[in-house]
């Protein structure tokens, strides 16, 4: 059994959602990760494709024997978002 820590999911999540949105073609850019949180740049007409693939991708980048929630928020500035 290969025991995975919280740093290991997210590294796996990010480098997942680093691909997905290099194969959808995406402009939105993954800016910075403070401790268990990804801070993207996501232009207007993207946000709602992105908030769904980002969600879907963090929930699924390791199978666990509980559910993996990702909570998500938008705003113009990361402090507002919180």
């Amino acid at each position: 059994m290969i025991a995975f820590d919280a740093a290991d999911i997210l590294k796996i999540a990010m480098i997942n959602l680093d691909k997905a949105l290099t194969e959808g073609n995406y402009k939105t850019k993954m800016l910075l990760q403070v401790h268990d949180e990804i801070v993207l740049e996501v232009p207007n007409a993207e946000l709602e494709a992105v908030q769904a693939l980002v969600k879907e991708t963090m929930e699924s980048a390791i199978e666990l024997s509980v559910p993996l929630v990702a909570d998500e928020s938008t705003s113009q500035t990361w402090y507002e978002a919180k």
